[in-house]
């Protein structure tokens, strides 16, 4: 409880109780701690997929291995492009780079952070072998536009969907809409095991192909060693499993009370002058918000980052809006396109604004009660007017 009466004492993150505990025994007790002859990571991706819409899931070591190895399986690699969002997380750039293929930023929509589809467009070439929305703190990007695109030039999508579990689009989960998609399981995230991933699939092949590389080329029954082809181990162990089993039910009623908090917490954001809350777009069914997110336009990077600093002071778990990956060193060491910083920044202004004046908040804010929403509104207004 601060001075002023304001309880920004919120939920903590991550959340577990008996059942992750009972899940680790049973994970234990089964003898097998990995996932050939184990079934906690069998029975997770049954679950995880049935809540998405997917006919086929493959659990994975981390969101980012998860990207890799989707990208992997469209064939991108050395000679190809992927086309990624320039506001996003670095791993939606780093999965194809490190792949061997040039990733290619392009520009968001102001309101929603979401990828442009016009921008995509612009940016297709004979070498694109993959677009990647990324669904910014749940807000699915705009799909029937993608989704044309995608269908006209023959240029596959892979959904970046680290914000988006239990997301729908017309109220058809992000894995039913044709396409694959990755997950992550990072601490952070709306259901997590420290770390993990996974990769949903429209058809068997995609499927079996990713299981084949995610286990270094070996198929399930092998005993004398037969690699079919090339891959890596990004097999998930089934303790980690075990734990998001857990997660996974209860995400639906985390949801649930973050879909009835962001509006109240996004009325009150909008009435303080100067903050711009993230749009949502009404395709977008069920947003889980993985971020509370808003703007504060004409702000300086420094005074954003002193903005940050004082919500955090004050008992906000507040964080700077991702930097531009074109701004980042990361992105230049390899596979970055034929390209200057300042000739990419021009092509995507919105993603240069945000980088500058976007601030998000931890999604536990919206796991509190309304009335501390009220009080998240109150702590930026009085941070914002002490700067």
């Amino acid at each position: 409880m601060l001075d002023n009466g304001l309880d920004l004492n919120f939920p903590a993150w991550p959340q577990y109780d008996d059942t992750e505990r009972a899940g680790l025994v049973r994970a234990l007790e089964q003898g097998q701690w990995w996932r050939i002859g184990g079934s906690e990571v069998d029975e997770f991706e049954r679950e995880f997929a049935d809540l998405h819409g997917a006919p086929h899931t493959l659990a994975v070591t981390t969101g980012t291995h998860a990207l890799e190895l989707a990208l992997q399986v469209l064939g991108a690699g050395p000679g190809t492009e992927v086309i990624v969002p320039a506001f996003t997380f670095i791993s939606s750039s780093q999965a194809a780079q490190r792949l061997g293929a040039v990733a290619v930023p392009v520009d968001v929509d102001l309101n929603t952070y979401c990828l442009d589809p016009a921008a995509v467009e612009a940016a297709i070439t004979p070498r694109t072998a993959a677009i990647m929305p990324v669904h910014m703190a749940g807000q699915i990007c705009d799909m029937d536009a993608l989704g044309k695109l995608s269908a006209a030039s023959g240029v596959p999508l892979l959904h970046d969907a680290a914000h988006a579990h239990g997301a729908r689009w017309r109220n058809q989960g992000v894995s039913a809409l044709g396409s694959m998609a990755a997950f992550s399981f990072q601490n952070g995230k709306l259901m997590t095991a420290g770390e993990g991933g996974a990769v949903t699939f429209p058809d068997a092949e995609q499927y079996e192909t990713a299981f084949l590389r995610h286990s270094c080329g070996r198929p399930r029954t092998d005993r004398t060693y037969q690699h079919q082809t090339s891959g890596s181990n990004f097999r998930m162990n089934e303790f980690t499993a075990s734990v998001l089993r857990a997660q996974l039910a209860r995400l639906g009623g985390q949801i649930d009370t973050r879909e009835r908090r962001w509006p109240v917490l996004a009325e009150q954001l909008a009435r303080i002058p100067g903050v711009l809350p993230q749009a949502t777009d009404d395709r977008c069914t069920r947003n889980p918000h993985y971020m509370a997110m808003f703007r504060v336009p004409g702000i300086s990077e420094q005074r954003r980052n002193e903005l940050v600093d004082a919500l955090v002071a004050r008992g906000l778990p507040a964080f700077a809006g991702f930097r531009a990956i074109h701004r980042t060193k990361a992105f230049w060491e390899t596979g970055a396109p034929d390209e200057s910083v300042e000739a990419i920044a021009r092509r995507c202004p919105n993603s240069e604004a945000l980088s500058v004046d976007c601030v998000w908040l931890h999604h536990r804010t919206l796991l509190g009660e309304e009335e501390q929403m009220h009080a998240i509104a109150a702590v930026v207004s009085d941070a914002l007017a002490g700067l």
